[in-house]
């Protein structure tokens, strides 16, 4: 597996890249976002570690132009723990956030998660034919389609989605769309909100009528009458 690092301190990039050829990881590192953007076409990660302070452009700005045409995994790293800015990311596509400073250790256990789910996602759908009503899910590329119109979902929303419709006309809980969707250590009910009326938007979903993705109040969502 090969990773883009992503950090404008040398030594903050000297020191992930330590981490992570230890742990096996082939690496390729970026001091800006500029480079990171021209990495990810010229290296082809398969995940990207990047801190959300670049000079130039910003870890966030980096992440949407990614999510322009790629679900790239992205495993953003931040100094602040607020609230707005994780909910930004997780708007924008991010996949997980490790706040500074963090251990070497937890940060790569996070990588290895989002990995792995990723990879889980994609070998489940390769053997496993999932609809949600009209729509179908194409998970090479994290699409659903619906007469022939494709639909690009982050792999987060593409793994909410599939949840929900393996278990339609059934309510999935809170803790077991979290679960999956962002492992043991990451998402929360605020998050999944946002993600959420994200694939309502994408997918055209009314938020008010029956069809559609239904929210529980105090219990979770179900997926009914597509």
């Amino acid at each position: 597996m090969k990773l883009l690092l992503v950090d404008q301190e040398r030594d903050a990039l000297e020191l992930l890249s330590r981490t992570f050829l230890r742990a096996g990881y082939e690496v390729v590192t970026a001091l800006d976002g500029e480079h990171a953007l021209d990495l990810v076409t010229s290296a082809r990660p398969d995940l990207v570690v990047m801190d959300v302070v670049l000079p130039g452009i910003d870890g966030f700005e980096v992440c949407r132009r990614i999510r322009l045409d790629s679900q790239l995994p992205i495993v953003m790293l931040t100094e602040r723990d607020e609230e707005e800015d994780v909910m930004r990311g997780f708007r924008l596509g991010v996949d997980d956030y490790v706040s500074k400073p963090y251990s070497a250790r937890l940060l790569a256990a996070r990588v290895a998660a989002v990995l792995r789910r990723t990879v889980q996602t994609v070998r489940r759908q390769r053997t496993e034919s999932v609809q949600a009503g009209s729509f179908d899910l194409d998970v090479n590329s994290f699409e659903v389609r619906k007469d022939g119109r494709q639909i690009r979902l982050t792999p987060l929303e593409f793994r909410i989605l599939h949840i929900l419709a393996a278990n339609k006309g059934r309510v999935v809980p809170y803790e077991r769309l979290i679960e999956y969707a962002w492992g043991h250590e990451g998402g929360s009910p605020s998050h999944l909100k946002i993600r959420i009326c994200s694939i309502r938007k994408k997918l055209g979903l009314p938020v008010n009528d029956d069809a559609g993705i239904k929210a529980v109040v105090g219990t979770g969502y179900t997926l009914r009458g597509l």
